[in-house]
């Protein structure tokens, strides 16, 4: 059987980059060189400060780096010496989930291998299984044609995608009868059926993946005239834009029905924690929907930089084709701290475990009465006694906490006395 030496990965993202670092690492006989067009990229791969961040994923890349993984704009010459292309030779769509990503390499529940029905795709696939096979169990390497090996991955995505809209359509409910949707998906879940997985309800999914792939089933179905199909997918996607505008809503309307001039804290920025991915990231729309009722944004995330917490909210589709607005109405914070002084509400976005662990008395005494908790991520549930002693107002996914709305009267408001502060 051919065997491969030498693979070349177009691509030096979120897959291609974790993906062949992974696979140089568990196969040392193997030449890994991914090569991308963009130079800064690449030169990030050859640092000390990789482009990308990932739990685990430096001390992979350092242990084979210069040694059988290399990272080159030089396209030609990679292709050329290579045995095996990714991307380009054989379906091989990746089940990656940013934070565990490689973990996920490492100890896959499966890889799928799609070709063509002839002996050449025979011989590929052959070929590409016993590359994984150096550390997956031939049991959990799946080989199918093209087409069933592309429509897996968009419906697994598809399906992961479905039960995160399936569970906030019911934290909607649970809000509006006095349920809590986390005992709720406590209590289906134990239903082997079922299973527990992917029933956390938040402000919605974010990320590369799971958007596209659904759109992508979307137009698929439709192309094929299957419109009850494509209209069904639709509202996964349709739900997710309603979770994250009756986020958005309730702060407005928690906060006196304007958020006009209004200092609030956004936490969190990536669309999950463990990963600096902003990609379709609830809290982009969370704060457009903020931005267009003139409120003051102040944005802390660990691990996500200014700039592109900038370049993100500077779209045309999210700035309203003025970019002029987010230089007026956002603020990058250096710290959760600084993010919440003098702010009226704190708004958590990314369930970042440090939020877990802030000083919460101390961000009382920076904020503004009445000070709000917006958590759109249930991080904080273990402290809602303690922080309603302190004196915030909580309002969370899924469950009632602040029942009752305290008196307001906007500083300044009453003539012949001084603002309130």
């Amino acid at each position: 059987m051919f065997q491969i030496k030498r693979i070349c990965c177009i691509g030096a993202g979120y897959v291609g980059g974790p993906t062949c670092s992974v696979i140089a690492h568990m196969c040392p006989e193997i030449t890994v060189t991914v090569v991308d067009i963009n130079e800064s990229r690449i030169k990030a791969w050859n640092s000390e400060t990789l482009p990308i961040y990932e739990p685990g994923l430096k001390e992979v890349v350092e242990s084979c780096r210069g040694k059988n993984l290399f990272f080159s704009t030089d396209i030609d010459s990679a292709i050329r010496e290579a045995d095996l292309v990714f991307i380009s030779v054989l379906s091989n769509p990746e089940f990656l989930a940013e934070g565990t990503a490689v973990r996920d390499l490492k100890e896959p529940d499966r890889v799928l291998i799609g070709g063509d029905e002839t002996a050449e795709g025979q011989r590929a696939i052959r070929a590409l299984s016993a590359v994984y096979e150096h550390w997956v169990p031939k049991t959990r390497i799946i080989t199918t044609n093209t087409w069933s090996s592309e429509l897996s991955k968009l419906a697994a995505n598809a399906f992961l995608a479905q039960r995160i809209s399936s569970i906030n359509s019911i934290s909607a409910l649970c809000e509006a009868t006095g349920a809590d949707v986390e005992e709720v998906a406590k209590a289906i879940g134990m239903d082997q059926r079922i299973g527990n997985k992917f029933l956390k309800a938040s402000v919605g999914f974010g990320g590369s993946c799971f958007q596209k792939d659904v759109l992508n089933l979307v137009y698929l179905c439709e192309a094929l005239n299957l419109p009850e199909v494509a209209s069904y997918w639709q509202q996964v996607i349709d739900m997710n834009e309603y979770q994250r505008r009756r986020f958005a809503c309730r702060i407005i309307d928690c906060l006196f029905n304007t958020v006009t001039g209004k200092k609030i804290a956004l936490l969190g920025f990536s669309f999950k924690k463990d990963t600096g991915d902003t990609r379709e990231s609830s809290s982009i729309y969370i704060s457009k929907y903020l931005m267009d009722e003139g409120a003051k944004l102040f944005i802390y995330d660990p691990k996500v930089l200014k700039e592109q917490i900038i370049h993100d909210l500077s779209q045309p589709s999210i700035s309203e084709d003025n970019p002029k607005r987010v230089s007026e109405l956002v603020t990058v914070a250096s710290d959760p701290y600084e993010a919440c002084q003098s702010a009226h509400a704190l708004v958590i976005c990314t369930e970042w475990d440090m939020f877990k662990e802030l000083d919460y008395e101390n961000i009382y005494k920076m904020m503004l009465k009445p000070a709000f908790i917006f958590d759109g991520r249930r991080v904080l549930d273990h402290l809602h006694a303690q922080l309603q002693c302190i004196g915030f107002c909580i309002e969370t996914i899924g469950k009632k906490v602040t029942t009752t709305r305290i008196p307001y009267t906007p500083a300044a408001v009453l003539q012949n006395e001084k603002p309130v502060l």
